[in-house]
């Protein structure tokens, strides 16, 4: 007598569908490459080197362009990619974190959270537009993750539910906080992350029209027109940059903001939101001082927003910490 072989519903499942998982797989994977570039933005501008399409678009290196127009043109080049290559490791962090905690218990907001950050991070690659230079491992790079960024929120929409937009109504939130430090710490995180997406939106606005604010040509010490002079696709590729990290800080003001309306308050959190202020503001104020940029209207902002979101971390973590002791 022949006996069947016994079936398994996994046969049925294709290697692709495996890989994917329930979707967080490729939520993390996203979060580990924008992490991963932010890192090579910042060692890239430690090097002192160009990327190798900045060269070829100019014409030429950093060395070259340090002789013809000054230190403080090429710091300032630098400071717009150390800022940015601080958010992309911010918004890689949190992508790794929803995808190890909220996503995996199952808490819908997360999902919603992915795909207005998303929305808004790789969207903000066609301000390119605006200034028109492309750049092209910039644009490589933007279409290999878009297919396993859109993956993983496709596969994780059976978490999406119903639109959360009681964000809008945050005071509620805010009312049923069980603490006086919970109940400040989301204030002070979401009065954090608007001022963030209001600094995105004014800096990738700037970006894509006149580039520079009167503080920058004062740093620099030349007028545009001087800077055009110096070699006519030296503003598109600054404005490229400007654009780049005005994106990116309003994907990362908006992951903020929802997270302060709706993730439950954990060590993990804390430690998240710790990395992220950490590479955020430490690198943007960081090379504001290493290159002797320290123009007080610039920089106050800045400063200012670091008080803020340092001040609403430390609540939230004696909130989680008080909660372990009791």
């Amino acid at each position: 007598m022949v006996h069947p072989i016994p079936t398994n519903s996994r046969d049925d499942q294709s290697l692709f569908e495996e890989i994917q998982g329930d979707g967080r797989m490729p939520i993390f994977i996203t979060g580990l490459a924008l992490a991963g570039s932010g890192g090579f933005a910042l060692f890239q501008s430690f090097s002192g080197h160009f990327l190798p399409q900045d060269t070829q678009a100019l014409g030429m290196d950093a060395a070259t362009l340090r002789n013809v127009g000054g230190n403080a043109l090429v710091g300032f080049m630098f400071h717009d990619r150390v800022s940015f290559g601080g958010v992309l490791i911010g918004i890689g962090t949190l992508y790794g974190w929803i995808a190890g905690f909220p996503l995996r218990d199952g808490e819908g907001w997360a999902w919603w959270a992915l795909l207005i950050s998303g929305i808004t991070g790789f969207g903000s690659f066609l301000a390119y537009l605006g200034y028109g230079y492309l750049d092209t491992w910039h644009g490589a790079a933007t279409l290999s993750l878009l297919p396993v960024y859109g993956v993983g929120v496709w596969r994780t929409r059976r978490l999406r539910g119903r639109p959360p937009w009681d964000w809008l109504l945050f005071w509620n939130q805010l009312r049923i906080s069980s603490s006086i430090s919970e109940r400040w710490g989301r204030f002070l995180l979401s009065s954090a992350a608007i001022g963030m997406t209001g600094a995105g939106l004014v800096i990738m606005g700037i970006g894509m029209t006149t580039v520079f604010v009167p503080q920058d040509l004062s740093f620099i010490g030349r007028t545009r027109e001087a800077i055009c002079g110096l070699n006519p696709h030296l503003v598109p590729v600054i404005a490229h940059d400007r654009a780049g990290f005005g994106g990116g800080l309003v994907s990362i003001g908006l992951l903020l903001w929802m997270m302060a309306s709706r993730a439950r308050l954990s060590r993990h959190l804390a430690e998240a939101l710790g990395i992220v202020g950490l590479s955020g503001f430490g690198t943007t104020l960081g090379v504001h001082v290493a290159i002797g940029y320290l123009n007080a209207v610039h920089i106050l902002p800045a400063i200012l927003g670091a008080i803020v979101y340092g001040l609403a971390w430390g609540l939230l973590a004696i909130h989680t910490i008080s909660k372990r002791t009791r």
